[in-house]
Parts: structure tokens; C-alpha cells; sequence
């Protein structure tokens, strides 16, 4: 499994996706004009891009473990604070921020109570640590569809489901075990239109997360079995995916 791709694959992967996510999400998290925030796994930048419309570049700052990721953003938001770092070691004094949000990166860190806690710690007292993931275990992610197929060829298949937050209520206990307190939970959605189905499926071979390095694994007569069950189960094109994702806000 890989995040070290062009920005630009990540994009066509998921950043269609992440970006409406983005300005749901920092609803969510009460994100306003006069904060300071940090958005923790920024990847390409769909958050952070949505964080500066809304605070300016001065006001935000990010850190993502992948190289690519971080040459881009700060190539494209020179003004950003933009570093390479893990959740999990932050690289930001105490009380630093008035948010820390993670937007679809829980799931992905090595430890997530401890970057959790690593979030809290660079936000002020009283101020917002949110967190969301994709449903994966309820079926609402926009990578269901695909495992859904992949399953139904290969039993024994191992899809997201059981990462860390991706089903209901796990993120709440995660944020509790970090020493969070007054968590709040909902349900975000988002939907994404495809004018073709090669526009939807090309962007899975990109080895890219689990479901891209599970479909790199395969030999071509896999890879394309897979390829004609996934068209089977969608609507003549174009068609929509939808996406849902657990989000959780708390008090640092």
C-alpha cells in the first residue's frame, strides 16, 4: 500500500471525493474566520485548500508523511505552513492551534489514539479536535461498490473495514481513549458524478491505499474480472457514487 504518488493520481483516486468531504467536514468542525488551524495528513491539499478560503493562508497550517503530498501543497501554497510529518509526532509547540482536523487520515496513522493525542496537545484548551473516515465497515464508503465486487469474487478478500474509525462509534472511543472530552458524532455525505465508467475505474489501478495495492495484486485476468463486475453493478453512465464518513469533533 502507497500514498507516494503524483498528487495528481491521488486526485482522480479520491480527491474528488475529499474535496466536497473538505468544506462539509470543516462545517462540521465550526471552522471560522479568525482561527488557527491545523490540518493533519493534508495529502494533495483538498482540506487545506478549503481551510484558506475560509481563513486566509496565514491562518493554516499542514503536515502529511508523503513526500510528493508536501512538495505539491507548498509548491501551490507557497504562504502555507506545510511540513512533512506523521500525526503522531507533530511538529508544532503546545496550544499552537485553535483546531487540529484529520480528514480521512485516522485510519492510516500507526498509532491513532496517539495521534489523537498528539492533535489535542498542539490545540488550545477548550479548542476543536475533529477527525473524520469513510464508512467502511456500514458499506457507505465510495470504495464500497469495488470491494463489494472484489468479495463476491474472492471470499477471503481483506477490504477497510476493520480500520481504525471506519465503522460507527469507533471514533468516539478513540477520542475518549486520547483523553478528549464533550465528543459530538455525525454522519457526512457527498456525492460525486462520473460521465464515463473508465473515468470511475481507471483511477483503482493506481495502486493506490488498500483497495489499489489489492487490485496491483492481481494477475490481468483478475484485474479484469474484477473490472466487469464493478460494471455490472453500476448504473449506465453517467452515474453518481456517493460516499459517507463518521466525523467526530471533541474539546482538547
Amino acid at each position: 500500500m502507497t500514498f507516494h504518488v503524483p498528487p495528481d493520481a491521488y486526485a482522480r483516486f479520491m480527491g474528488r471525493f475529499s474535496v466536497p468531504l473538505g468544506v462539509a467536514f470543516a462545517d462540521f468542525a465550526g471552522v471560522e474566520a479568525g482561527q488557527r488551524v491545523l490540518d493533519v495528513g493534508s495529502g494533495p491539499g483538498a482540506l487545506t485548500t478549503e481551510l484558506v478560503r475560509r481563513l486566509g493562508p496565514d491562518a493554516v497550517s499542514a503536515v502529511d508523511p508523503s513526500p510528493p503530498f508536501v512538495a505539491s501543497l507548498t509548491a501551490r501554497m507557497p504562504e502555507v505552513d506545510v511540513r512533512a510529518a506523521a500525526a503522531e509526532d507533530l511538529p508544532y509547540p503546545d496550544d499552537s492551534y485553535d483546531a487540529a482536523l484529520a480528514q480521512l487520515v485516522v485510519h492510516f496513522m500507526s498509532d491513532p489514539v496517539v495521534g489523537l493525542r498528539e492533535m489535542a496537545r498542539v490545540t488550545r484548551p477548550g479548542g476543536v479536535v475533529a477527525a473524520c473516515v469513510w464508512d467502511h465497515d456500514g458499506g457507505g464508503s465510495p470504495l464500497s461498490l469495488c470491494w463489494d465486487a472484489a468479495r463476491e469474487l474472492d471470499p477471503d478478500v481483506v477490504d477497510e473495514s476493520g480500520l481504525a474509525g471506519a465503522r460507527e462509534g469507533h471514533l468516539q472511543q478513540l477520542v475518549a481513549e486520547a483523553g478528549l472530552s464533550d465528543a459530538r458524532a455525525t454522519l457526512l455525505s457527498v456525492e460525486v458524478p462520473f460521465a464515463t465508467f473508465d473515468e470511475w475505474w481507471e483511477p483503482y489501478t493506481y495502486g493506490i491505499g488498500p483497495l489499489g495495492a489489492y487490485i496491483a495484486g492481481l494477475d490481468e485476468a483478475g484485474r479484469q474480472a474484477l473490472r466487469t463486475r464493478c460494471a455490472e453493478r453500476l448504473l449506465p453512465a453517467p452515474f453518481g457514487i456517493s460516499g459517507s464518513a463518521w466525523a467526530v469533533r471533541a474539546r482538547a
